[in-house]
């Protein structure tokens, strides 16, 4: 994850404070957890299943039996679990990946991912990759799934579709789950994203730079639509835009203004640079 600083138009810092006696936001727990360890780390958490089992490989590259749906899922957690032993004291947050977890199986699967999720240490923000974007009692459901502490995934924040509009993000950071956060997705490191979000609109935008500016507007109208908010609470929407493209990542800054976080996926294998 990262922030932004006033020298630097791809990240920046913002200082937001905790209101006492409420229970405290993504944004403000990510704030806390970055100003601790001096660092914007969001480590993804991926097991894809070939990685899971190469000793099972042949010359072809096939598996010589596939392995049972317990069999995957003690090795994905065993996976996930070697990674945040290995990394929380450099991480910001955690990301893990839905889809890797639903992969290994329709009974165990969504199991496996709320135990890596618990496994994670209670100081670092879990941001749960699901790319949700519905309206309704859809998306309020699948807010239920990833949010709820008991029957649900725990997550503390999601990444969502921002293009159905605000009713698709709105049940994800109102009511109930206030105190809850999301990246939307507005630029992301696919070449393909080109294909719309980098579409020039009448305002003189680009799709992308439109999806910036609505992160502040909708984040207002999250903390409008939830009593007891104020103005040192951060804004409830992030930003996820891809490090491969840095003049998209500056024009994202510029129309999101100071104050929202980025996520900067692509760097290493996808050809982003840090620096």
């Amino acid at each position: 994850c990262k922030s932004d600083s006033s020298t630097d138009d791809q990240t920046c810092t913002s200082n937001f404070i905790s209101t006492p006696n409420k229970k405290m936001s993504f944004f403000a727990k990510l704030e806390k957890r970055v100003a601790a360890i001096d660092s914007h780390l969001c480590v993804g958490l991926d097991p894809h299943i070939k990685e899971l089992f190469p000793e099972m490989a042949n010359e072809n590259g096939k598996r010589e039996r596939e392995p049972t749906e317990q069999e995957k899922c003690d090795k994905a957690f065993e996976f996930c679990k070697a990674i945040i032993d290995t990394t929380a004291p450099h991480a910001a947050a955690y990301k893990p990946n839905a889809a890797f977890f639903e992969a290994l199986g329709p009974n165990l699967g969504a199991a496996c991912l709320r135990k890596v999720i618990k496994s994670i240490p209670d100081d670092i923000p879990v941001l749960l990759d699901v790319k949700r974007g519905d309206i309704g009692s859809t998306a309020q459901a699948y807010a239920e799934a990833c949010y709820e502490r008991e029957e649900g995934l725990s997550a503390d924040g999601v990444t969502l579709s921002p293009l159905m509009g605000w009713d698709s993000v709105q049940p994800f950071v109102t009511g109930k789950y206030a105190d809850r956060g999301a990246f939307v997705l507005c630029k992301t490191s696919n070449p393909g994203s080109n294909d719309i979000l980098a579409l020039s609109l009448s305002s003189n935008q680009t799709v992308y730079e439109k999806i910036a500016g609505l992160a502040n507007e909708w984040s207002q109208k999250a903390a409008a639509e939830s009593p007891g908010s104020d103005s040192s609470e951060p804004p409830r929407l992030g930003l996820v835009v891809g490090a491969t493209d840095p003049v998209a990542l500056a024009n994202a800054r510029k129309a999101a203004g100071p104050n929202v976080w980025l996520l900067s996926p692509g760097v290493g294998a996808q050809g982003g640079d840090l620096d």
